[in-house]
């Protein structure tokens, strides 16, 4: 039996921690995490078992260092699996500084990567120390069972809604937990045949008494309880996702769309290079930078949701998200000139390597949140999505709540001209496509494309470069007004449409330029899914007049000088290079109840073990004063004694007979500080008759008697309480929480 337990003891306690960390591996890519964990739940345990037959004092210096490399081994192992480059310290500060927002603002899969590993590692880590010196040093099994349950807890929240049930997994945490159990169990009828066959009639009918009382118990318990956990069997838990903002935009990268007219005025700024293979046409090789679902009737904007994400990119899932069927597109991209977060790739990406990026699911677009830098290079794989033409005839559109986010025009009233314009256009034509093809129709064949015109897209704007005159500077723009025209436009026709921000590219290897960079609409159409637009006109053409299309009750006129509008000066500006190497961006912050939180579970868990250690230091004392026979009380008021003088920092020597041992005690009742003081108190009482009880129990062979064992006690007590009143404020303090008498033997 004691081998039995010398092995299944550790073996329950590793299986515990493992199956404890199998929920966090439903929502990690591949299978790198699983193994790390499973490593963390072994090694603590094998090390304390190990050292078990040493003091406690060197077991977690030991176990912490082991953990420190550990740590830094799956820091390297994490980073060579997810191409993380660096050096290694670089990368586990990073890790043990931004470890817990990374893993809370990753998106789902979670790539394991040295940031989002570590903290799992490390829970796992000292959950398992601590059940391996509760359950092994200790021989307190059950509570040693705690620190692996918390660890459960703490899994599934971080889980949350993210996963699938798995039934198995709470079984088999059971089942090892009974294995621990019952290999620690007593029977505790070693003696019954000793006893009388009365006797033994009376102890089996209180054995069946009490096992019917506790089934009892059990069955109500399981009965009132049943239906409240059956009631939350479909409950969504709550995600801890949402209470940790993501990466934000600034300015810049949140409305790129003002970028394009500087990039016009410098078409020679050389932005990054391309190696691109794949057999798509040319002419439909575009790299998207960013996509403009949000207008206020100011700007344009991102409002995307990135999340921290691995290589592997999950498939978008945003409104009009399809599968991406059409041919495969390799790229590799080298930045030079071109700064922000936003990071260019051809649609759908499905794989980046090289580089660490944050993805917004819904549009399928990336950032990188350290930012841009010459030199960047990274790694696409995306896979271009095709358009069945023989279903954009009757194309219709989708409506609802779903894409009420593509239809806003902002909190004020569109302009009444633009309004009536795209009435004129597109409000007695049928059919979602055939709209949105007079609207392109009419821009590419009544405006004039030029690389001189001012930044904006707010409704003045607009206005301005749909009706004035092309003497004054209207029917004149560059992509962004063509774009923003034609999504604004779509809208008031009742279209979802939304502004792509992204360069034209070229097979092979090649160069972007500021001269490649445009934007363009695109219109969601149901069961089709997003479709491009191009309004610009055709190369080589005159505009044709715009009266009959202009708005009678609404002469054009230029937009007043206090519209809020953008505008970007006209001469050129220098190339912006920023700095060789990435600024560094704080991580995403956590929310402020987050730490009073952890302090509050913290202290939560050293008030709970702490009085776990008196509940188990008082229940220790009554079983050897009041339990057993006169002897085994007589004992154990002499271990009492005992434990007490080590407690006070003045253990008896082991080869001291009784009588010696009670004459020590009693000259040591006394601390040297009041000897020197002078001090006058009461001396301790004495255990000169308590050492003759167990010399007489031990080697006379005489039985003590009833009254024998309460005088033990009694002497006992008086003692090791007098004992303790000696000792400093906070030894007396500490003195019923000390663990230490729990292990003596």
């Amino acid at each position: 039996m004691v081998k039995s337990r010398t092995v299944l003891v550790p073996l329950s306690l590793a299986a515990l921690v493992a199956i404890a960390t199998l929920p966090l591996g439903r929502i990690y890519h591949g299978t790198l995490l699983t193994w790390l964990l499973l490593g963390a739940a072994l090694a603590p345990v094998l090390i304390s078992t190990a050292l078990q037959r040493l003091p406690a004092y060197p077991v977690a210096p030991v176990s912490v260092l082991a953990l420190g490399g550990y740590t830094l081994w799956a820091v390297q192992v994490s980073a060579r699996a997810g191409q993380v480059d660096g050096p290694l310290w670089t990368l586990w500060t990073d890790a043990v500084r931004n470890g817990i927002p990374r893993l809370l603002t990753a998106l789902i899969p979670i790539e394991p990567q040295p940031d989002t590993v570590l903290v799992p590692l490390v829970a796992t880590w000292l959950a398992a120390l601590a059940a391996a010196e509760l359950a092994v040093r200790g021989r307190h099994v059950l509570l040693g069972y705690a620190p692996p349950v918390l660890l459960y807890v703490g899994c599934l929240v971080v889980v949350g809604p993210n996963a699938h049930q798995a039934l198995w997994q709470p079984l088999a945490f059971a089942g090892a937990a009974a294995v621990g159990l019952a290999v620690t169990g007593r029977s505790g009828t070693d003696a019954l045949a000793q006893l009388s066959r009365a006797a033994r009639m009376t102890f089996r009918v209180r054995l069946a008494v009490g096992a019917c009382a506790g089934l009892a118990v059990t069955v109500g318990l399981a009965v009132a309880v049943a239906p409240l956990l059956a009631g939350r069997v479909h409950h969504v838990p709550t995600d801890p996702r949402r209470y940790v903002a993501p990466p934000s935009l600034d300015a810049e990268d949140e409305n790129p769309l003002i970028r394009l007219s500087g990039w016009a005025l410098n078409p020679t700024q050389k932005l990054f290079d391309t190696d691109i293979t794949g057999p798509a046409p040319a002419r439909d090789l575009r790299v998207r930078l960013a996509v403009l679902s949000d207008y206020d009737g100011v700007n344009w904007r991102v409002g995307g949701d990135y999340r921290e994400a691995g290589r592997v990119l999950p498939a978008v899932n945003g409104p009009g998200a399809t599968p991406a069927t059409g041919p495969a597109v390799r790229q590799r991209i080298t930045i030079d000139d071109l700064d922000g977060r936003l990071l260019p790739a051809a649609p759908t990406v499905h794989q980046i390597d090289g580089t660490r990026v944050a993805y917004d699911q819904a549009s399928g677009t990336v950032i990188r949140p350290e930012g841009l830098y010459p030199g960047l290079s990274y790694t696409v794989q995306s896979r271009q999505s095709t358009v069945d033409v023989n279903l954009l005839g009757a194309a219709e559109v989708p409506s609802g709540g779903s894409v009420a986010r593509f239809l806003g025009l902002g909190p004020g009233t569109p302009p009444t001209s633009m309004s009536d314009l795209a009435q004129q256009i597109g409000g007695n034509v049928a059919g979602g496509y055939q709209r949105a093809l007079a609207l392109e129709d009419f821009l590419g064949t009544h405006y004039t494309l030029v690389n001189d015109a001012p930044s904006g897209h707010a409704y003045p704007n607009l206005n301005f470069f749909l009706f004035s005159p092309p003497a004054l500077g209207g029917q004149k723009g560059t992509s962004e007004q063509f774009a923003a025209s034609f999504a604004v436009l779509a809208r008031m026709l009742g279209l979802p449409s939304r502004v792509i921000v992204g360069f034209q590219a070229r097979p092979g290897v090649s160069t972007v330029h500021g001269r490649d960079a445009l934007a363009w609409p695109e219109v969601l159409f149901t069961g089709i899914g997003w479709v491009p637009f191009d309004p610009l006109p055709k190369p080589n053409t005159s505009p044709e007049p715009l009266e009959s299309f202009k708005p009678k009750p609404n002469p054009s006129t230029p937009p007043p000088s206090v519209a809020p509008t953008i505008s970007i000066s006209v001469s050129p500006p220098g190339p912006h290079r920023p700095s060789s190497s990435p600024s560094a961006v704080p991580a995403a912050p956590l929310p402020p109840w987050i730490p009073f939180a952890a302090g509050g579970g913290g202290l939560t868990l050293l008030l709970g073990g702490l009085a776990a250690i008196v509940a188990l230091r008082a229940a220790q004392r009554r079983r050897r004063l009041d339990r057993g026979t006169p002897t085994n009380r007589v004992a154990g008021a002499w271990r009492e004694v005992l434990d007490g003088l080590r407690l006070a920092g003045r253990p008896a020597a082991a080869h001291l007979p009784a009588t010696e041992v009670a004459g020590y005690a009693n000259r040591v009742g006394v601390p040297a500080h009041e000897r020197r003081k002078g001090t006058v108190r009461p001396s301790t009482p004495p255990l000169d008759e308590l050492a003759t009880l167990i010399n007489q129990a031990t080697y006379a062979g005489t039985a003590p008697s009833e009254e024998d064992a309460q005088r033990a006690k009694q002497q006992a007590l008086a003692y090791v309480s007098e004992l303790r009143a000696r000792r400093p404020w906070w030894r007396r303090l500490l003195w019923p929480a000390d663990p230490r008498p729990l292990r003596w033997r």
